[in-house]
């Protein structure tokens, strides 16, 4: 199936929200929900219609493609602590696919959180906890591990660590479909005019909208 620069757009975007809600959680100790709740939904999606429809409804990456397009065209000032869970969820993504054992685990847990949600749902605390787990278990054992920083007090926050696991897990999840659908490294590296071009072309779509 042959794939369009769209496509390698939203994944890569999916990335990119998973760090910015990362970024967002260890340093105010809160992120809007309906940001987050696409990097979550991403994780359960195997034989979804389209690369689209993995993160739900249309423009779910939105706040991802945002972050690409102001970062890459200098708009916006480049958030190093983000664009490194970036690189690192990429790079987790390579060690993890070398791997089939921890990749059976993995689908194991979700698999497991699949069945919790007859009975919680999405972004329940119980559900992050879930994946939050499944994450310390599996990929924090792997290199490079993702050291995150932010301010101690809401990083000390259980609530908190299991969001921000269960995103790293998202985010792996979106470098994973960036890869499957074409996006290797040296494009973030040499095609940073399309891929902000394609970027404002999402955005604006979902301003028309």
């Amino acid at each position: 199936m042959a794939y369009s620069d769209r496509d390698r757009l939203i994944a890569l975007a999916g990335i990119y929200q998973s760090a910015w809600c990362v970024t967002r959680i260890a340093g105010t100790g809160t992120v809007d929900t309906q940001t987050m709740e696409p990097c979550i939904h991403a994780i359960f999606q195997v034989d979804s219609d389209s690369v689209a429809a993995v993160f739900g409804p249309p423009q779910a990456v939105a706040s991802g493609a945002r972050q690409i397009a102001g970062h890459l065209t200098g708009q916006t000032k480049r958030d190093m602590e983000m664009t490194r869970y970036v690189v690192s969820l990429i790079k987790l993504e390579g060690t993890l696919s070398g791997r089939p054992d921890m990749l059976k685990t993995i689908g194991g847990g979700i698999e497991a959180g699949r069945a919790k949600l007859n009975h919680f749902a999405l972004m329940h605390p119980n559900m992050l906890a879930h994946l939050g787990d499944l994450y310390s278990t599996t990929l924090s054992r792997l290199q490079p591990r993702i050291m995150v920083r932010g301010t101690e007090l809401y990083l000390q926050n259980p609530d908190n660590q299991n969001r921000i696991r269960a995103l790293l897990l998202g985010g792996v999840r979106a470098a994973m479909l960036w890869r499957q659908v074409g996006g290797k490294r040296r494009h973030i590296l040499f095609s940073q005019r399309s891929i902000a071009a394609e970027a404002r072309a999402y955005l604006k779509e979902s301003t028309d909208a």
